[in-house]
């Protein structure tokens, strides 16, 4: 059957050459400007994110200290899933990701399915991570005593729901305060919005800018990070991470879905295939150093954590501030909030990288109009 037919390897990179992918000026293909070091740190940026702002705590709720095992169970996982990536990427570097790969493999209908589920993740995760952007670069300009009507920092199903639902807050004072036209209720979460147009416009721009910005914001975060390990680790006291399991092994696992959502994205490096130099040798290296450098950085991070405080207060959606506020640093709080919004920021920047690129090589086989 059609739907089922596949495509060889050399058949797929023949398609590939027709459509330009020899030649750097063709319309159809992309610049090779990606070394290992930009792809690592595009890694990066797609790791380090919501996972060590918000999800962390609740790994570290569940788990206790002994998190970490989660961390090295998953990076192993997610690491054997870069090694096939690799593998892939040698045989068959062209932009497209699993999409790719899957029309190789198992054929057109799967690879249909795989690239629409691809994009969807992407979209989905970006929906997810800007309204969290949102939240932390309110409280941050509020800071500077800009404050932005409520109606304008929470989307209108939330809105919706505080309000039949009678809860004060936010949610209800956004709909009881927002303007209307025609009974409509106006409001909307304008800074995801506008997030989202700003990353958009640099993808539009090009990736060698994509790279420099989102390079610039890696080194940012991380040395904002490096920061909060040292100085967390002065108030760190060892009897916090006694017992090392609270819960047992089933409460360590138990934060496996926070845990794996931390290392969602890094698949997105592989889209960019295409545009590495030297796709066989940088596309490996990119995703395993990636892995390997944010697996520490989850680790030390999440042992600062529980032993600054006991495991049982991490249960909250910021646990970097949280500790430092129950500390009474507060002069941290204000360096957390602008790391949030960096690090959040770059994970924008490469779901958005990689979904236009999934939708141009399912494009070039005809499954897009």
């Amino acid at each position: 059957m059609k739907i089922f037919r596949r495509k060889s390897i050399s058949q797929a990179i023949t398609d590939f050459n027709k459509t330009g992918g020899d030649g750097d000026q063709h319309a159809n293909s992309l610049k090779k400007n990606l070394s290992a070091r930009d792809l690592t740190f595009f890694g990066i940026a797609a790791i380090i994110g919501a996972g060590s702002f918000s999800s962390l705590g609740e790994a570290c709720f569940k788990g206790g200290p002994g998190v970490v095992l989660l961390f090295l169970i998953c990076t192993l996982a997610c690491g054997f899933t870069a090694m096939c990536y690799a593998e892939f990427a040698s045989r068959l570097p062209i932009s497209g990701s699993a999409y790719t790969y899957a029309y190789v493999s198992f054929g057109e209908l799967f690879a249909w399915i795989i690239g629409w589920a691809l994009i969807m993740e992407y979209s989905i995760g970006n929906i997810y991570v800007a309204f969290s952007w949102s939240g932390y670069f309110t409280n941050l300009i509020e800071q500077f005593g800009i404050h932005l009507p409520e109606y304008l920092t929470i989307n209108y199903r939330s809105a919706h729901q505080a309000f039949l639902a009678g809860t004060a807050g936010e949610g209800q004072t956004a709909w009881l305060t927002a303007p209307q036209i025609g009974g409509l209720h106006i409001i909307f979460d304008l800074p995801a919005l506008l997030i989202n147009v700003f990353v958009t416009w640099l993808v539009f721009v090009g990736v060698k800018e994509s790279k420099n910005v989102s390079n610039i914001m890696v080194l940012l975060k991380l040395g904002i990070i490096l920061l909060v390990i040292v100085i967390g680790a002065g108030y760190v006291n060892i009897d916090n991470w006694t017992p090392f399991m609270p819960n047992g092994f089933g409460g360590v696992m138990g934060g496996v879905a926070a845990v794996f959502f931390a290392y969602i994205g890094f698949d997105a490096v592989s889209t960019l295939a295409e545009e590495s130099k030297n796709p066989q040798r940088d596309l490996p290296k990119g995703m395993i150093y990636s892995l390997v450098i944010c697996t520490v950085v989850y680790i030390i991070l999440a042992l600062v954590l529980t032993g600054m405080v006991s495991y049982t207060q991490l249960g909250v959606s910021d646990p970097l501030a949280e500790v430092f506020k129950i500390k009474e640093v507060k002069w941290m709080l204000f360096i957390i909030s602008i790391g949030a919004v960096i690090a959040m920021t770059s994970v924008i920047l490469v779901f958005q990288l990689g979904q236009p690129r999934i939708w141009m090589s399912m494009s070039r086989d005809g499954l897009l109009p």
